[in-house]
């Protein structure tokens, strides 16, 4: 068996908020190592186990092919509507999204994710498409520094793009190292104490190598419309640009009337489809036995 480690994060409350029981269908749309999914079948009648990750698929068919109520799918949890029609399902009764890079991931050198291991410079968590390495030679300097700004919250991002541009014309930049020097590089020495002076930017490379927000945004309006009545949406967050895109979702699906608030009575007729009721962080011992934790955060979603 592969060594696929992943320590799921919130697991006790992500399970409990999927409301689970033995009549209830359940897709898991980043089933990963199987740390939910196994958890999940136990309790509900039919899982779709979902990863585009085809190292995941392999750990998954090891550990969860044998159950019976068990559909192990590789692809991107985007797709859901196709996935559904295709494995014969017409309804949700739950879906669970764990999102961010998995510790396996991270902790697979070869997989260039980390800026703690060296390794050929890629973060594709599909294995195919393009890499991080086409991203950091090929993109333009105004375009490193737009993603680096947008997906990791740099505010360095204009020194480090310059920094990277300048770089490559000696040679490419192949490696995970030889991009954490150029950061360090752009960095203020007095900045660097905060954190890895790489980790934004890391960030930001794998979200655009991946499309994380682009196809999150899409499978939002696309599992809700596959949850049936009384159907929970569960999503765990890693950075702010993820949980802000579910917050606002599950508040516009929870709002109801858009009427201006000086109309005295509704005009629109729009009623909420729905209650966001949970948010949760991780708890101080769960942050002292896994410091990925951290930025993690947990909401749920309640179709009426």
């Amino acid at each position: 068996m592969m060594e696929f480690v992943h320590k799921s994060v919130l697991f006790d409350e992500a399970v409990a908020a999927l409301n689970l029981d033995v009549n209830k269908i359940v897709a898991d749309g980043t089933a990963g190592g199987g740390g939910h999914s196994r958890e999940i079948a136990k309790k509900a009648d039919r899982l779709i186990a979902i990863d585009r990750d085809p190292d995941a698929i392999k750990v998954l068919e090891e550990r969860l092919g044998d159950l019976p109520n068990v559909t192990i799918v590789n692809d991107k949890f985007s797709n859901i509507k196709e996935i559904l029609r295709s494995t014969g399902v017409d309804k949700l009764d739950a879906f669970l999204l764990d999102l961010g890079v998995s510790s396996f991931q991270l902790d697979t050198a070869e997989r260039g994710f980390s800026f703690h291991k060296d390794a050929p410079l890629d973060m594709r968590m599909s294995k195919k498409g393009m890499s991080a390495y086409d991203v950091v030679n090929t993109y333009s300097e105004y375009d490193l520094a737009d993603i680096l700004f947008k997906y990791g919250e740099e505010k360095f991002s204009r020194r480090i793009a310059s920094n990277i541009v300048k770089a490559r014309q000696d040679k490419p930049i192949e490696t995970t190292f030889e991009l954490v020097d150029i950061i360090k590089a752009s960095y203020p020495q007095k900045a660097m104490r905060d954190s890895h002076p790489a980790r934004k930017t890391f960030q930001a490379i794998r979200i655009e190598v991946n499309g994380e927000l682009d196809e999150l945004s899409g499978a939002l309006d696309d599992a809700f419309d596959c949850l049936s009545s009384g159907g929970r949406i569960a999503i765990i967050t890693f950075h702010s640009l993820e949980d802000r895109m579910v917050k606002e979702k599950f508040a516009q699906w929870s709002r109801g009337c858009t009427c201006p608030k000086e109309f005295p009575v509704c005009v629109c007729g729009n009623k909420p489809e729905g209650r966001a009721f949970k948010s949760v962080s991780p708890s101080e011992k769960e942050l002292e036995e896994n410091p990925r934790a951290r930025s993690s955060r947990l909401r749920v979603f309640e179709k009426f």
